[in-house]
This record gives C-alpha cells, sequence and structure tokens, in this order.
C-alpha cells in the first residue's frame, strides 16, 4: 500500500521509458506516409488539415498496405530525343527500388518510340511489360489549347490519358520524365487505398506561390484551390474519371477559362487546376514527399526535414539540375547515379513474385548456364553472349537528305574509351566526291601528325602502304596480310564484327579477314582519311599488356576463329590457318 499524501517520484527508468513513448508517438504523426514529415510545420497559407491527410491532423488514415505482386501501371509521355533520355534515367530510378511487376504505358512521337522500343527490346529486364501508343493520334484532341509551356503541345497529353489507354485499365499512375524515385513505386500506388468512392485523381500539392497570384506584379495564373496541385506525379482513378465525364468535364473547363486568359502556363497543371477549383471532391491529397518539385520558387524545403524522407524529386524547372535549392547538391548526385548506373544490373528477377523473363533473355540465361566457371577465359565467352542495352540516337540530330549509295559513319566505344577518331570534314562528301588531301600532308611534313601506330603496331596498317597514298590520284588495291586492321566503308550487308572479340584485341583484324574470305576487293581510296586523338591506356590494353592469361584467352579465341572460318569457306581459308608467325605483343 502507498502511503497518503504527496505521491512518488518516477523512477529514471520509468521517466526514460514514458520519453521514448512520447518521442515514438509524435514520429508516427509525423511520419511522411500520413501527410508530413517528422514534424515539419504547414506552409504558409494552407488550409487547415482535413480527414484525409491532407498535412498534418489528429485523425491519421491507416497506412494502406503494399500489394504482393500486384502489377502496376505507369503511364508516361515521352517525345523526341532529349525527353527519351530522361526517361530512361526515370525508369532506372523505378526499377532500382520497385518490387512489383510493371506495365508501362508510353505516349511517344515517332522518334522517341524508334529509341524506347529497341531500348527495352535489348534490354530484357523481367516482369516489365511496354505498349506504345501514337501521340500524333492524340494531338487533334489539344491543338486547340493555347499553350507557352515549354512542353509545348505534349504538355497537355495527359488530359486525354483516360480516353487513350485501354478501357479495361483501372489505375494507373502518371509520371513526367523529369521525375527520381529514391523508394519503391509500390508505396505510391497503394495510396489508392486512402481515394474516397468520389475521388479520382491523387495529387501533391504545388509547392511554391505561383497559384496565389503574388510572385510578381500583374501576375493572372489560372485558377487553382489554395495553392493548387502539381501534376509532375499523378494517381488516375481511370474508370472513375470516365464514369464522371472527364473528357466534357476538362474541355468545358478549358474553353470557358480562355475566354479570359490568353493561353496556359503551366500546360495540363492549369487545367487539372482549374477543374478541381469546380470540383474539389474529385482530388485525394497525397503527401509532399511524392513530389518534392524544385522550381524556380519552389517552398519545398518545408515539406521534409531529412533528405531520407523523400519518395519522388521532381525537376519541374527549365533550369532542371541548374535550379538553386538547399539540398539542390544531395539531390544532383542522386540523379547523376541513376544516369551512370548500369541498368544492365537491373536484369535481375523479382524475389517473391512471379518474373518470367522475356523468351530472348531466357535463351541467353541457358547458354550462360553452359559456361565452364572454371575456365580462365569464362569472362571472354561471356561477353561474348551478352546482349547489351541499345540506346540508339542518344543525341539529337538532323541528318543531311538521303542520297544514292549513301554512307554512315560507324564507330564503338565504352564507358572508359570514348571515341577517339575524328573524320575529315570533307569526308562524307568525299565518299561521293573527291577532294584534296593537301592540309593532312603538311601537318604529316611538319612532325604533327604521324600514321597510326606505325612505331608499336605496323602490320596493323603496312598493306596500306602510306608511302604510295601520298602521291595516289585513283584508288588502288591491297591484298591482305596477317593482323591488317584498316578503317574501311563497306555495304550494310556486310559480315558482322565477331562478337568473341571484346576489350581489347582483334576485333578488326578478324572483321577484316572475314571481308577477305568473301573476296572483297580492298581498294584504298587516295583522298580519305581520319584523326586519332591519342588517350591514355584502356583498362582492357593494360591487361593485354601485363596479363598473360588475357593474352593465353585472346590467343585462343584467335584459334577458334581460324577453326570456325575452315568450316565455314572451306579450302579458301587455308592461307589464314598457315598465315605469317603470331605478331609481337604491341607495347
Amino acid at each position: 500500500m502507498m502511503p497518503r499524501g504527496r505521491p512518488r517520484a518516477l523512477g529514471a527508468a520509468a521517466l526514460l521509458s514514458l520519453l521514448l513513448l512520447l518521442i515514438g508517438f509524435f514520429l508516427f504523426r509525423g511520419h511522411p506516409e500520413y501527410g508530413r514529415p517528422h514534424g515539419v510545420a504547414a506552409l504558409e497559407g494552407d488550409p487547415p488539415a482535413d480527414h484525409r491527410g491532407h498535412n498534418s491532423s489528429d485523425c491519421v488514415p491507416p497506412r494502406p498496405l503494399l500489394p504482393k505482386c500486384e502489377l502496376l501501371h505507369v503511364a508516361i509521355v515521352c517525345a523526341g530525343h532529349n525527353s527519351s533520355r530522361e526517361v530512361v534515367t526515370l525508369v532506372k530510378s523505378m526499377l532500382f527500388y520497385r518490387k512489383n511487376p510493371l506495365h508501362l504505358h508510353l505516349v511517344t512521337d515517332a522518334v522517341a518510340r524508334n529509341i524506347l522500343e529497341t531500348l527495352f527490346h535489348t534490354w530484357m529486364v523481367p516482369a516489365i511489360g511496354v505498349s506504345f501508343y501514337d501521340a500524333d493520334e492524340l494531338k487533334t484532341q489539344i491543338s486547340w489549347i493555347p499553350n507557352k509551356h515549354y512542353s509545348g503541345l505534349y504538355g497537355l497529353m495527359k488530359l486525354v490519358l483516360p480516353g487513350a489507354l485501354p478501357l479495361d485499365l483501372a489505375r494507373v499512375i502518371v509520371l513526367d520524365t523529369d521525375v527520381t524515385f529514391t523508394s519503391d513505386i509500390a508505396e505510391l500506388w497503394a495510396l489508392f487505398a486512402n481515394f474516397s468512392d468520389k475521388q479520382v485523381i491523387g495529387l501533391v500539392e504545388n509547392q511554391s506561390n505561383w497559384y496565389l497570384g503574388n510572385l510578381w506584379r500583374n501576375h493572372r495564373p489560372w485558377p487553382a484551390l489554395g495553392r493548387g496541385f502539381n501534376t509532375g506525379v499523378i494517381l488516375l482513378w481511370l474508370d472513375r474519371l470516365r464514369q464522371a465525364g472527364w473528357e466534357q468535364m476538362w474541355k468545358l473547363t478549358a474553353m470557358r477559362e480562355l475566354l479570359t486568359l490568353p493561353a496556359t502556363s503551366l500546360a495540363d497543371q492549369d487545367i487539372f487546376n482549374a477543374v478541381i477549383k469546380e470540383h474539389p471532391g474529385l482530388v485525394q491529397t497525397l503527401p509532399c514527399v511524392w513530389n518534392v518539385q524544385l522550381s524556380d520558387h519552389t517552398l519545398a524545403e518545408r515539406c521534409y526535414l531529412e533528405v531520407s524522407d523523400l519518395k519522388v524529386i521532381h525537376w519541374n524547372s527549365p533550369k532542371k539540375l541548374r535550379v538553386k535549392n538547399k539540398h539542390a547538391g544531395s539531390f544532383r548526385n542522386l540523379y547523376l547515379t541513376f544516369l551512370e548506373y548500369d541498368g544492365n544490373l537491373l536484369r535481375r528477377e523479382l524475389f517473391g513474385c512471379p518474373s518470367p523473363p522475356p523468351p530472348e533473355a531466357e535463351q541467353l540465361q541457358q547458354a550462360l548456364a553452359q559456361l565452364d566457371e572454371q575456365d580462365p577465359c569464362s569472362g571472354f565467352r561471356q561477353q561474348q553472349l551478352s546482349v547489351h542495352r541499345v540506346h540508339i540516337t542518344f543525341l539529337p540530330h538532323e541528318p543531311p537528305p538521303p542520297r544514292p549509295n549513301d554512307v554512315t559513319l560507324v564507330a564503338q566505344l565504352s564507358m572508359d574509351r570514348d571515341i577517339d577518331f575524328l573524320p575529315a570534314h570533307s569526308l562524307y562528301d568525299y565518299l561521293s566526291f573527291p577532294s584534296s588531301k593537301v592540309d593532312l600532308l603538311a601537318l604529316l611534313d611538319a612532325g604533327a601528325l604521324y600514321t597510326f601506330r606505325y612505331h608499336e603496331w605496323p602490320q596493323g596498317h603496312a598493306p596500306t602502304d602510306y608511302a604510295r597514298w601520298r602521291e595516289a590520284q585513283a584508288p588502288y588495291r591491297v591484298q591482305w596480310a596477317a593482323d591488317y586492321e584498316p578503317y574501311v566503308v563497306v555495304p550494310r550487308d556486310c559480315p558482322r564484327y565477331d562478337p568473341r572479340f571484346v576489350g581489347f584485341g582483334w576485333n578488326k583484324v578478324a572483321h577484316v579477314m572475314e571481308l577477305d574470305a568473301q573476296e572483297y576487293e580492298l581498294l584504298v581510296l587516295p583522298e580519305a582519311f581520319t584523326i586519332h586523338l591519342p588517350h591514355t591506356p584502356s583498362l582492357d590494353i593494360s591487361r593485354f599488356r601485363f596479363s598473360p592469361t588475357y593474352r593465353d584467352c585472346l590467343q585462343a579465341l584467335k584459334d577458334e576463329f581460324h577453326q570456325d572460318l575452315s568450316r565455314h569457306y572451306g579450302a579458301a581459308a587455308l592461307k589464314y590457318l598457315t598465315a605469317l608467325q603470331q605478331p609481337q605483343s604491341p607495347t
């Protein structure tokens, strides 16, 4: 029994337990999944919290369960070369964290489709499907809307997604190409569980005062609910949107506002906000960490306390990575990490979920499984079987009008060896129309240039006969010789490079040997040349120089190649088997 009077003081252990309990309670209420990270105050001018978890409130919704192995659908509008590069970085960030199968719905122009179809076909990522939709077929639905946003017409296409996507698709996450994930996209998908029966659109509040109209004098934005919403990350409940008459709803709103406003400034975002202003019951406000916006006038720093709180970073300024923000350096490093991340590492299967690989990948896995891991040359053989991701037309380019007998320059590179040859400015024209080489010979005589690797690997180009080339006025024929590796102009249907020769050594030699086996004539063009830019030794040439195992493996591959030539070309290939003695190793 306790004596009456003053209560007994709590012991130190009890005080510590109570303190930890209180800390845990407040951290739980401030968790980003429930509207705001760890105790962050509301943005100035924010409306009071509501029962849906908008900002912080006393009524915290239960955390939705993450779907196990559920197929998640993601829609992205992507047009042109630059947008295609951006979307690859976005996809890598999604795949890095995801634990669910994904289906990408890509609305593209012809350029982006050509790039991305090739990319995903060669990428062979398990448990990911891709569907393409022709942006040109959607343009007539939005081309009547004047738009001042830098994204142009494509910035309005999210408005027509409910009609463009398959009618049996009920829900989809819609993303801008300039967002980067820092968490599992399934957590975002799970927020559909918080929607009421009437809610059809999930959005994060706009993290600037743009829609308040006070950024500068005479600024007149489109109507919005409070600070409005940003459409870089959207949850769309498609079947509900269709039932609500979305197409008629947004078009009527846009036509009415355009009677007094000259154009949209923020593309689809202006129209989404105008509709929500009229029908606020349509929107489910998402936690701000799912769209941390780095616009020019961003208030995003009030959305989080720790960088680890973030879920999605949105580079929604025309300045992109050059935007100013207290944590811009950390955000930029994260983006660059995914930009440079080897996408081949994302070919891993989904543990715990059925993730059958594409048919091509399954055949590749079977071939790789048959390799002998004890073979010291297994690395070479694995590279021979590997299929690398192919991102065609990586940079914007405007090819000249096609000509008869047109010519394309083909080169190869890796992350540690960028292309080190510069073609003559006149080379393209010369391959159809001759021009002079006087300037080149003057530099050669002055010692500013020298013939390629003549002091290290003379047999590589000796048959070209540079002394004769100096004086030549017309093409002349040369004969194949062992280890000859000239740079060639060939028709498209010529033999391809042999995939077994990766890294350093014998790729060009083997190619020229097979051209000779197919009786191609080797003609030296008197006016054609390329310039080589010296560079530091690559990793593979260092291995060649200092690793006996590397050289032994390369010799084994050479022997196999000779045997394959003999089987394919018969007696005509005997001269390659009896060629001059093996060349000295270049130093």
